[in-house]
């Protein structure tokens, strides 16, 4: 689709990270703008900023894991503009899960299945029926991760599997819009190809007491700069991509109907090789060995 000036674009987890980033960029492009996040004041902050430039955009405290909370994000935003053409589903939580599969609480999982996985569909259907019903052209924009999306990465067992999820999620979206002939696409992000600069490290914030971890953790949780420190401590320079960037290839993607939205990078395309000729052969998956389980 053509992205033009006066369209309307939502984003979840938009009061930091990637998700300000896209909103930013949609800004730039002259669209309207809906942000969407669980926390008020970052919220607040980030829609103030966007109008201090000019733009046109409303914020919408919105917990995706909740269906009431994001049907309420849509009234919101047909209220506001009286459509919508870009949904990017982006919110997304680390679990905060530690150790060895089994040894893992449930309400990890759960938290990370509302958060990353309910959120993607609750966006889907709150938003996806009006778009339908507007006619007009429009894009569904799923985050998905390399960890997961890609090839898991044991360390984060819990955030891969639901990010292995979004991809079928999309997929499956973008064959059922094809099926209906809809002007909507759709297209899975993997936000890269390096590291992010983004505030999941420090999911544990936001995470409600219905979901509240029912034993202490044996570490604390770990930052970013953190691990970073200890990265380099081992010897190993880390790299990392701009969230700048991340919200251009979702600009580019959508302009050329791009499902695939992927930055080249030679570490992705080996795990994508690895995976599927591990497939292929019908043998183990021994491109995962090499990984210590740890912190998820």
């Amino acid at each position: 689709m053509e992205l033009t000036p006066g369209q309307v674009a939502v984003v979840t987890g938009a009061a930091s990270g990637i998700g300000l980033a896209m909103a930013q960029r949609f800004a730039a492009e002259g669209l309207r703008v809906v942000l969407a996040d669980v926390e008020e004041a970052a919220l607040d902050k980030a829609v103030a900023g966007l109008r201090e430039q000019g733009a046109e955009a409303v914020g919408q405290l919105t917990d995706v894991s909740e269906r009431d909370s994001v049907e309420a994000l849509a009234e919101t935003a047909y209220r506001a503009f009286g459509a919508v053409h870009v949904l990017c589903n982006n919110a997304g939580v680390g679990s905060g899960a530690e150790g060895r599969m089994w040894e893992h609480e449930p309400n990890d999982w759960k938290w990370a299945f509302a958060v990353n996985i309910w959120g993607v569909f609750h966006g889907v259907q709150a938003f996806v029926p009006r778009m339908l019903a507007g006619g007009e052209a429009g894009h569904v924009v799923n985050t998905s991760s390399g960890d997961g999306g890609i090839a898991p990465l044991p360390t984060a067992s819990v955030y891969a599997v639901t990010k292995s999820a979004v991809v079928t999620m999309t997929e499956s979206l973008y064959a059922h819009l094809r099926a209906e002939g809809a002007p909507i696409g759709a297209s899975v992000v993997f936000p890269g190809p390096h590291m992010l600069r983004t505030g999941l490290w420090e999911s544990h914030r936001n995470r409600p007491d219905r979901y509240a971890k029912q034993r202490p953790r044996k570490t604390p949780y770990r930052s970013l700069a953190q691990w970073e420190a200890a990265m380099e401590a081992a010897g190993q320079t880390i790299e990392f991509t701009p969230v700048e960037d991340v919200a251009a290839t979702v600009v580019d993607g959508i302009r050329a109907d791009r499902f695939w939205m992927l930055p080249p990078s030679e570490h992705s395309d080996r795990q994508i090789r690895a995976r599927s000729q591990s497939m292929l052969d019908r043998s183990n998956p021994a491109y995962l060995e090499k990984f210590v389980l740890g912190d998820d």
